[in-house]
């Protein structure tokens, strides 16, 4: 566990001093090109035009990496497995800053330079919605396609869990997923949301401990998310509730210092104050996560 909280904060932060390096590696032509050969090589009514036909294509990359995972966990003191770890997690993180993306919004000069920077948070195919409400559900979504279904899996099966979470997103939503059969496809979507299920649960409870423990117990109810059921719709709904809660208390301690009008209450809390709060929320939700690591390497609860 040592090894895993020495490779996150790594890859962390070579992600935030070295984004030049970072957008030159992170690039997944490969994957398509994988994708377009697979497709070309199974005829009609085959195992890849069914539903568990993305397996064909995830487990070579996957268990590939799991070799040299287990390979190279031993030798020199594992500093070997703990440089592909934080290899591995470096490539599957983002692949764009979520931190840099939301700037771009807030610092949009007009509301055509703010929507083509907000298109970065939306898949490929959807238009942006510029209300508040949908700006949060993009900043969380992103906050688990980019950060924490990458770091969980991570944390749960090391580097080859964090390749898997990548490709699998990348199969069910990124450009490449239009190369995949309709069944093929459909599989992928639903391996994605059977990968991120458990993410969304623990981002939720999370929230609630560093956020509004009461209006994120009921959000989360409300969304569907205490059903077992494999939907993570109730992450949006959570992460709406908790960051209008945050907004009416701010608001509320500017009414008591003497902010009486709405028009000075908005311009004390600047403006799309909802990304800001989303923001906040997702970055301390990720200190959160790296502080029960660091907890459980101290105490010594795993080797």
């Amino acid at each position: 566990m040592s090894a895993t909280l020495i490779a996150v904060v790594i890859a962390l932060l070579l992600g935030h001093v070295a984004q030049s390096l970072a957008a030159s590696v992170r690039h997944y032509g490969w994957w398509g090109n994988w994708l377009r050969w697979l497709g070309s090589q199974f005829g009609e009514g085959g195992f890849w035009h069914g539903r568990y036909g993305i397996a064909i294509a995830l487990l070579p990359p996957v268990v590939t990496v799991g070799l040299f995972q287990l390979a190279l966990d031993e030798p020199i003191l594992g500093l070997a497995g703990l440089l592909l770890g934080v290899a591995v997690l470096f490539y599957a993180w983002g692949p764009r800053d979520l931190d840099l993306d939301v700037d771009a919004i807030v610092d949009a000069k007009d509301p055509i330079a703010r929507r083509d920077a907000a298109a970065r948070l939306w898949p490929h195919d959807q238009s942006p919605s510029m209300d508040g409400p949908s700006l949060v559900d993009a900043v969380f979504r992103n906050s688990l396609r980019r950060w924490f279904g990458v770091l969980f899996w991570f944390l749960l099966l090391g580097a080859c869990g964090a390749l898997l979470y990548r490709l699998a997103a990348l199969a069910a939503e990124g450009d490449e997923s239009h190369l995949l059969p309709g069944e093929n496809a459909a599989g992928a979507r639903s391996l994605l949301t059977l990968l991120d299920w458990p993410v969304a649960q623990l981002m939720t409870l999370s929230m609630a401990l560093v956020g509004n423990f009461d209006t994120v117990l009921g959000a989360w109810k409300d969304g569907g998310g205490a059903s077992l059921q494999l939907d993570t719709g109730f992450l949006g709904t959570v992460a709406r509730a908790s960051v209008r809660s945050e907004i009416a208390d701010e608001a509320q301690e500017y009414a008591e210092s003497g902010v009486s009008t709405g028009t000075a209450i908005t311009a004390s809390l600047g403006e799309l104050p909802e990304l800001r709060d989303a923001m906040s929320l997702v970055w301390r939700i990720l200190l959160l996560w790296l502080a029960l690591i660091a907890l459980f390497v101290i105490a010594g609860w795993v080797a």
